[in-house]
């Protein structure tokens, strides 16, 4: 049976993670109160933040500020995601 969690960034009740997300106690409050739907939608703008920043996941602050960035966005008033060249996708037109 899914764990279900009331995700912080949804506002709803949802499925949540299988288990922290990655160590430590920020992981934990994300395992906690994050659903996959929601961890999904990071990964998704974690992967544009690497790529349009090129950042090398290698340099420690590479890793600091993505971890920053998470935290906003889930806990905060949302990740700084000024990205270069980024075009949001236009919402679906219904008649």
């Amino acid at each position: 049976m899914a764990r279900t969690v009331h995700c912080v960034k949804l506002n709803k009740e949802a499925e949540g993670l299988d288990y922290p997300p990655f160590p430590g106690e920020l992981g934990v409050r994300i395992w906690r109160s994050v659903s996959k739907e929601a961890w999904a939608e990071w990964t998704r703008l974690q992967t544009m933040m690497v790529n349009e920043y090129g950042l090398n996941l290698a340099d420690s602050n590479a890793r600091k500020h993505l971890m920053t960035q998470c935290e906003r966005y889930f806990f905060g008033d949302g990740a700084n995601v000024e990205i270069p060249n980024y075009v949001a996708p236009e919402a679906e037109k219904t008649e």
